[in-house]
């Protein structure tokens, strides 16, 4: 048997992490009307794919093979699996649950930092929580925006 060591472990989170965020948005995507909108979701789901490679790569530097992952949940079972409630949103709230879920993803990264011991590691993760905060700045601009149309 591997020995897995806490900077492999890490990694696979963070990219088990990004999966669940790139199927997040692609369920939301999925959910809005507005062309725009959707494209906005696509795009940052897009992105979650970026980092998700960004992760896996660094898991190769550590000389382990990456495998696809063993379930990719469907992105309509995700949404509605993850919260019931998500079936009334209106655009603010899809904007406000967006809000929320990069906070939790920048949180996530900044939390698993000083778990690595690798300095590139460090950096990939640094790197990434900063990408999660642009996310969030995104959506709460758009909510700004959106509550000033009102």
């Amino acid at each position: 048997m591997k020995n897995v060591n806490a900077d492999e472990e890490v990694l696979e989170f963070a990219i088990a992490r990004e999966i669940e965020a790139h199927n997040f948005y692609m369920a939301l995507a999925q959910r809005v009307e507005s062309p725009e909108i959707k494209s906005v979701f696509e795009e940052l789901a897009g992105e979650e794919l970026e980092h998700q490679a960004k992760l896996e790569l660094e898991l190769m530097k550590t000389g382990r093979v990456v495998t696809e992952p063993k379930k990719i949940i469907d992105e309509h079972e995700y949404i509605l699996s993850d919260d019931k409630s998500q079936l009334d949103m209106d655009y603010k709230d899809v904007l406000m649950l967006g809000v929320e879920k990069e906070e939790a993803a920048f949180r996530t990264y900044v939390n698993l930092i000083p778990q690595t011991d690798s300095d590139e590691s460090r950096e990939v993760l640094l790197a990434l929580a900063q990408e999660e905060v642009r996310h969030k700045i995104r959506f709460e601009t758009e909510y700004d925006l959106l509550l000033k149309k009102d």
